[in-house]
């Protein structure tokens, strides 16, 4: 028979109860308000694993922010596709909004100049707009940061002008090429400067500090860093009760405290578990036994959808670096371990440590070591059959 499930686990799905992010929203919340008086507001990167729901944080603030009438995109950035070219688009669609209105339509025609010599500076034979070939000689001497800070500057003075704020949501940032997002923060930087109300929400695994720093050293008071980590045990137990309250489902402390050491506290884990054993309850309130007997399918639908969809991207070298960094035993551990545990010096794999790292498989910790950025990784990798081979080999 169908029941109504109030958990719902996936990449970036709004949960029926978001809990532990109260006081990051009310925040940014209050960003969000000075933006709408036409003050220029620190931009925000959120940072953290996989699974933690920095997808969802970002999603709820963007549907914030549109209720106060802020001009707000969303873009997520892919290995495969173009930034700058989703920038540009979003700016057009700015435009386009401002343009709805008799009054505001002579204050388009700078952007839009400048969204032109950025789209063909950066393809020449973009077909996006229509160009003599003047302006295309013209345009192609222009440079990525000087583009792009003309359209950030001039879609700031249009905002400041028709009283729009501006907001992009820019998932995935550590996906983004280094010459983007060196682009990205001299854009922003310049447009703040200015005083005009744009901001950039954004969010990705924890080695974009390192990537933002590594571009523009002003970057670390360009933007305000947030971590997003696990929920605390009091707010593991707000998301794992009350979705299930208004089916009149309750939870026995121990099956609480059980879901809570299984998940780590880490919200997708929550709302994976917390969907299987819903599922299979057959009482009113759920118990320890229930959860025990759900944590087979649950290690089953982790490995399949969450885990084996990263592995899967792994070469055969990156796979062997992975089995040894799991055979350290404890995470984080160093790269000298790691290229111990390969029989291979440090910098034969430095390569493949890199790749990792591009990857999103891989983040550095401290001082040349390394941890996963997919929470409890190691475990589904000790569980794989290939993974006991390898060992068996080296004995």
């Amino acid at each position: 028979m169908f029941k109504v499930n109030p958990y719902r686990p996936g990449a970036g799905l709004m949960p029926t109860y978001l809990a532990g992010r109260d006081e990051d929203i009310e925040n940014v919340t209050q960003m969000f308000d000075a933006l709408t008086m036409n003050m220029p507001a620190q931009s925000i990167i959120f940072s953290g694993l996989r699974g933690v729901g920095k997808t969802v944080l970002i999603n709820s603030l963007q549907k914030i922010a549109e209720d106060k009438d802020i001009f707000c995109r969303h873009i997520e950035v892919e290995e495969r596709n173009d930034f700058i070219s989703q920038i540009a688009a979003c700016s057009q669609a700015f435009l386009r909004k401002v343009s709805t209105k008799e009054k505001f339509k002579h204050l388009i025609q700078k952007p839009l100049e400048a969204i032109k010599a950025l789209v063909i500076s950066l393809d020449p034979n973009d077909s996006t707009f229509s160009f003599s070939m003047q302006e295309k000689e013209l345009y192609k001497s222009i440079n990525l940061t000087q583009g792009l800070t003309d359209v950030f500057t001039t879609v700031g003075e249009t905002a400041y002008k028709t009283g729009i704020p501006v907001c992009f949501f820019i998932d995935e940032i550590q996906y983004m090429k280094p010459k983007e997002l060196g682009s990205l923060i001299s854009a922003l930087h310049r447009t703040n400067q200015l005083g005009y109300p744009v901001m950039v929400i954004g969010a990705g695994l924890p080695k974009i500090y390192k990537m933002l720093s590594d571009e523009r050293s002003y970057s670390e008071r360009l933007f305000l860093y947030k971590e997003i980590g696990s929920l605390t045990d009091e707010q593991s137990k707000n998301a794992i009760e009350i979705p299930a309250q208004k089916f009149g489902i309750t939870y026995t402390d121990a099956a609480i405290d059980k879901i809570i050491s299984i998940t780590k506290g880490y919200p997708f884990f929550i709302q994976q578990m917390c969907q299987v054993v819903y599922k299979n309850a057959v009482e009113k309130e759920i118990g320890c036994s229930c959860v025990e007997n759900s944590m087979e399918e649950f290690y089953k639908l982790l490995d399949v959808g969450f885990f084996k969809v990263r592995y899967e991207r792994c070469a055969d070298s990156d796979k062997k670096f992975i089995f040894a960094m799991v055979q350290c035993g404890e995470l984080p551990c160093t790269i000298s371990n790691v290229a111990k545990n390969l029989n291979k010096s440090v910098n034969s794999v430095s390569t493949t440590r890199a790749q990792l790292i591009s990857k999103g498989i891989i983040y550095p910790i401290r001082y040349r070591e390394l941890d996963f950025t997919v929470p409890e990784f190691s475990g589904y990798i000790e569980r794989l059959e290939e993974y006991k081979l390898w060992c068996e080999k080296k004995e």
